[in-house]
C-alpha cells in the first residue's frame, strides 16, 4: 500500500509538469493545427537559463532566500523563452502557414535540432547541477514521503493551470484565441488580429514551458541539453491522450500519463521483481499513446471535427 501511495504522489508531481508542457502543445495545435516539436527545447532552455542566472547570483554573493533566488532567475528566463517562442513562430512557422502540412512539421523538427545543438554549444553536453538552495524537508502522508519542494511544484502548477483556464475563458485575449481556433478567416473579418493572437499563443506556451523546465531541474537536481526531447515527446503524448486542442484534456492527459508512468516504473516494477522497473518507465508512457491512437484517436476529451481548410 505504501508503494502505491508513493507512486501516486510521484505520478501527480510528474503529471503536473507534463500537463504544463502539454498545454503549450495543445494551444498551438488548437489554433494552427501545428505540432510545435521545438516546444520541448524551449522547456530545456528555460531550465538552463535559470540555472545560469542562479549560479551568477550565488557567485556574486546575493543574500536572498533560495525561493527568491529561483524566482528572480525564473523572471529572467521567462522573457527569454517568450522571445524565443515569438521568434520561432515569426521566422520559422509564419512563412509556412499556408504551405502543405508536412512543411511546417519538418521545420518544427529542424528548429528542435537547431535549439538542441545551440544549447550544447552554450552549456556543453554534460549535466548541469541545479543549486541545492530549495527546501527539501520530507513530509509523511499515508506512509509515503513528499518533500516541501514537490508540494510547491504541485501547488504552483495547479495555480498556473487554473490561471490559464481563466485567461482563455474570461479574458479578451482568450475570446480572440477561441475565435481564431474556430476559424481564423472569420475571426479576422470580425476584427481579430490573427497574427497577434498566434504570436501570443506561442509566447504563453513558451512561458509555461520555462516554468515547467525549472520544475524538472529543481525536482531532479540537474538539467542537460537533451532533456527537452523526451519531455516534449511525453508532453505531446499527454496532449494526445487528453485530446489535443483541448486545454482541460491536456491537463487530465498530463496527470494520467504521470500516474501511469510512475505506477509502471515503481509499483508494477516491484510486483514483477524489478523486471519492469524504472528503466522501462518510458515504455509505459508510449504504450498508452499507442493504445489511445488505436482505440480513440481523438483522445479522452477530444471531439471528431471536420477538416479545416
Amino acid at each position: 500500500m505504501d508503494i502505491l501511495v508513493q507512486q501516486l504522489i510521484n505520478g501527480l508531481i510528474l503529471g503536473s509538469i507534463y500537463a504544463l508542457i502539454a498545454l503549450g502543445y495543445t494551444m498551438v495545435y488548437g489554433i494552427l493545427g501545428l505540432i510545435n516539436f521545438a516546444h520541448g527545447e524551449i522547456v530545456m532552455i528555460g531550465a538552463m537559463i535559470t540555472i545560469t542566472c542562479l549560479n551568477i547570483l550565488i557567485g556574486h554573493g546575493v543574500d536572498l532566500p533560495g525561493l527568491m533566488l529561483v524566482g528572480v532567475s525564473l523572471l529572467m528566463a521567462i522573457p527569454a523563452c517568450a522571445l524565443l517562442g515569438f521568434s520561432i513562430e515569426r521566422i520559422a512557422y509564419r512563412p509556412l502557414r499556408n504551405a502543405p502540412r508536412l512543411a511546417p512539421l519538418i521545420t518544427a523538427i529542424g528548429v528542435s535540432i537547431v535549439l538542441q545543438n545551440l544549447a550544447m554549444i552554450i552549456w556543453g553536453r554534460q549535466y548541469v547541477a541545479f543549486p541545492d538552495i530549495l527546501p527539501a524537508t520530507p513530509h509523511k502522508f499515508l506512509g509515503a514521503s513528499i518533500t516541501s519542494l514537490q508540494i510547491l511544484i504541485i501547488v504552483l502548477a495547479t495555480l498556473i493551470m487554473g490561471g490559464l483556464m481563466l485567461l482563455v475563458n474570461r479574458s479578451k485575449l482568450g475570446r480572440a484565441m477561441r475565435a481564431t481556433a474556430q476559424s481564423p478567416q472569420v475571426a479576422s473579418l470580425m476584427g481579430v488580429n490573427v497574427n497577434h493572437v498566434i504570436s501570443m499563443t506561442f509566447i504563453l506556451g513558451s512561458c509555461l514551458g520555462a516554468v515547467a523546465g525549472v520544475m524538472v531541474a529543481a525536482n531532479y537536481g540537474q538539467a542537460h541539453a537533451y532533456m527537452g526531447f523526451m519531455l516534449g515527446l511525453k508532453a505531446f503524448s499527454a496532449a494526445v491522450l487528453g485530446g489535443i486542442g483541448n486545454l482541460a484534456g491536456a491537463v487530465i492527459g498530463g496527470l494520467l500519463l504521470g500516474i501511469i508512468e510512475s505506477l509502471g516504473a515503481g509499483y508494477i516494477g516491484d510486483v514483477t521483481g524489478g523486471f519492469l522497473g524504472s528503466q522501462y518507465q518510458d515504455v509505459f508512457a508510449f504504450m498508452v499513446l499507442i493504445l489511445v491512437l488505436v482505440f480513440r484517436p481523438s483522445g479522452l476529451m477530444g471531439e471528431r471535427v471536420a477538416e479545416r481548410p
